[in-house]
């Protein structure tokens, strides 16, 4: 059986695809830090993300300070994380544990919740609407 080569369109179209960097590399990570002080102890954001997109939330706190989160969302398959400065295994897990956090911080440094898709919900690229709530008390 004889093969035709590929017309020059054909053959750019397939290199673009085979060395083009897949969009799931990339997914975009939304990163804010959170301030409380005295005067204001809690924080309130309304956010969005979208497949393998996620946000992440930095708040410093003092070992013994209560942090307390609180995720609203318009999905079953969104949760969040946090994880402590300087430790490999996460803090909280939201998809073990729930959307709801209360607990005393065990060391000083500065905090990450992190706002997520469970796989099943990325793959299929869903959006994910949600109001997070932020608490720090002495």
């Amino acid at each position: 059986m004889l093969r035709r080569p590929l017309p020059i369109c054909a053959s750019l179209l397939l290199a673009a695809l085979v060395f083009a960097t897949p969009a799931w590399s990339a997914d975009p990570v939304h990163k804010e830090n959170v301030e409380l002080t005295a005067d204001k102890k809690t924080h309130s954001v309304k956010g969005k993300i979208k497949g393998y997109a996620t946000a992440e939330y930095t708040v410093t706190g003092k070992a013994g300070q209560t942090l307390s989160v609180k995720l609203k969302t318009n999905r079953s398959s969104n949760y969040f994380n946090i994880r402590q400065p300087g430790q490999d295994e996460a803090l909280f897990i939201g998809s073990t544990s729930g959307n709801s956090y209360q607990a005393k911080l065990p060391a000083d440094g500065e905090y990450t919740v992190q706002v997520y898709l469970m796989r099943n919900a990325a793959r299929r690229n869903a959006v994910a609407v949600y109001t997070l709530d932020i608490g720090l008390r002495d």
